[in-house]
């Protein structure tokens, strides 16, 4: 069964860093491209940060490029997304996915919150 569980979020401090973890399982890790989405209430996820399945150059949005780093691991299945200088507007609900366009294949983790306050 495939799944994908994220960890690592919390309630931080504005300028302080996280790192977000998701490992994948039942399922070809090295053939998805994965992705972070945040959602905030009332509004659609928004795609925050992508690697394809090379492992090649990474995209990010706007908002958190120069602050974000996706990264993943086909050794252990996992991809990370290191946040830092953290800001209030970056407080969201936090989703790993795991996409191959081809076959229409399309995972996702359950979500972690993330919560940057004073």
């Amino acid at each position: 069964q495939a799944q994908l569980v994220e960890s690592g979020g919390g309630l931080v401090q504005p300028g302080e860093s996280l790192i977000l973890s998701c490992a994948a399982s039942g399922f070809t890790f090295a053939m998805y491209t994965v992705n972070w989405y945040v959602q905030i209430p009332g509004k659609e996820r928004e795609l925050v940060a992508s690697k394809d399945a090379k492992g090649g150059s990474a995209v990010y949005s706007e908002s958190v490029k120069g602050r974000f780093v996706i990264t993943r691991d086909y050794t252990e299945n996992t991809m990370t997304l290191q946040m830092n200088s953290l800001k209030p507007e970056d407080t969201a609900e936090y989703y790993c996915n795991a996409k191959w366009d081809l076959l229409g294949m399309d995972y996702w983790g359950k979500g972690t919150l993330v919560a940057v306050s004073p």
